[in-house]
């Protein structure tokens, strides 16, 4: 299974920017899929996720209001909708799910290899 990361780039403070994760490989049972981030020197945080089923989700305080992830299964990619980007908000944004791979049984937890999101002020 692999996650490939695209949309990344630079943006003006106050601006939108869309992340895709394509889902690839083997036939995955996805618990939660989701994205998270890192600055240097800190500690990679929680930003969005969501269930499998799509049913439930989960956001940083930082970013209610501002973020939104949505799952299309048909092209099995999640989003992450930026909107009113902050300079804060600036880091490396990588995706990450957790599930089963059907045809083994083996649970997963896999990482993508992460997208560059820079806001300026």
């Amino acid at each position: 299974v692999q996650l490939v990361e695209s949309g990344g780039g630079l943006v003006q403070a106050g601006g939108s920017l869309r992340l895709s994760c394509v889902v690839s490989g083997s036939t995955f049972s996805i618990n939660t899929i989701g994205w998270y981030r890192q600055v240097p020197g800190k500690q990679r945080e929680l930003v969005a996720s969501i269930t499998g089923g799509g049913g439930s989700t989960n956001y940083a305080d930082s970013v209610k209001g501002r973020f939104a992830i949505s799952k299309d299964n048909a092209k099995n990619t999640v989003y992450l909708q930026m909107n009113r980007l902050k300079p804060e908000d600036t880091a490396v944004y990588y995706c990450n799910t957790n599930g089963v791979v059907v045809h083994t049984g083996r649970y997963l937890v896999v990482w993508g290899q992460g997208t560059l999101v820079t806001v300026s002020s």
